[in-house]
């Protein structure tokens, strides 16, 4: 690849970011067509125009964590709510997460939580084992990225 090429290629990219940043501001539009994803409580896809991408680092529960999932998770997402709020959003403007637990038995009990806290648009979501996270009790960490103001 030549350097005229690498030029054109970053001018096609910064072309599309001025696309994407001057769309009309819509609420963001969640798919989750089928049975399996409503299930889960995740989108396949959540399609966003305009508005301010906020990418969200790994939040976990307080310190020293509770031994209970549920408050943890309720604490995260608490956080992350917090979080969003200070830039004039909420939790309804994430559009993605990645979710991190230590038990893969725990899996079902986060769905329930999210569809709970989510109610029906849900994010798009991968949910991963790990086998440890930066403080030992921990049991969740989600970061995620937000659209606030747009779709």
């Amino acid at each position: 690849m030549t350097i005229g090429h690498v030029t054109r290629y970053i001018g096609i990219a910064a072309g599309l970011c001025v696309a994407l940043w001057a769309a009309p501001l819509d609420a963001k539009e969640c798919y989750a067509p089928d049975a399996r994803a409503q299930e889960r409580a995740f989108s396949r896809a959540v399609i966003t125009e305009g508005g301010k991408t906020v990418w969200l680092g790994g939040q976990t529960a307080s310190l020293p964590p509770s031994p209970d999932f549920d408050t943890q998770v309720r604490q995260v997402f608490a956080s992350l709510d917090q979080t969003l709020k200070a830039r004039g959003g909420s939790l309804k403007d994430m559009v993605t997460m990645t979710v991190f637990i230590t038990d893969a038995r725990l899996g079902d009990r986060f769905v329930q939580l999210r569809k709970e806290i989510f109610k029906e648009c849900f994010p798009a979501s991968a949910l991963i084992t790990v086998s440890g996270l930066a403080v030992p009790g921990l049991m969740v960490e989600v970061q995620g990225i937000a659209v606030v103001g747009g779709k």
